[in-house]
């Protein structure tokens, strides 16, 4: 299926948005290729259920997504073949002001950094932001998964949650 992403990512300072968050799903994922402008991610969600994401970079915060879901067996063979690190991550959807916020919560070679995003119809949109966010960190490439995953270890300057 064929959509345009527009997103905003933020670190996350505290732990107040778990007061309002929904049942979490586990997270594997890896890119299968590490090309600068597009990428094509394959995840593996509570180890029954995988997507095939293909992203194509566009000016501005939007992306081109196409995101298929493949046999759970295909994905975790295609975990295999990652380039760079496979990415474990626990999600929460958040809801705050009437918006679903996904609240990614890192293990591994990430441990200890939690990152906050929304999607939006336009690159116009003001969400409110709740109080628990920290820094905005859209656009910064570090906190991009695909980045993370391309990373040889985690800095630990991305594992400060702080704002």
């Amino acid at each position: 299926m064929k959509a345009t992403e527009i997103e905003r990512k933020f670190l996350v300072r505290n732990d107040g948005w778990r007061a309002n968050a929904g049942t979490p799903n586990v997270l594997r994922q890896a890119y299968l290729c590490d090309g600068d402008q597009n990428s094509i991610r394959v995840r593996l969600i509570d180890g029954r259920s995988a997507r095939l994401t293909i992203k194509i970079r566009r000016p501005g915060l939007a992306r081109e997504e196409f995101e298929y879901a493949i046999p759970v067996d295909e994905a975790r063979d295609l975990l295999l073949h990652a380039a760079g690190h496979v990415i474990e991550k626990t999600r929460y959807r958040v809801l705050h002001d009437g918006r679903s916020w996904d609240v990614d919560v890192f293990a591994g070679a990430y441990e200890g950094l939690t990152l906050a995003e929304i999607e939006m119809a336009s690159e116009d949109e003001q969400p409110d932001l709740p109080q628990w966010l920290g820094r905005e960190v859209t656009g910064k490439r570090r906190y991009s998964n695909r980045a993370m995953a391309a990373a040889l270890c985690a800095s630990p300057a991305l594992r400060d949650a702080g704002g």
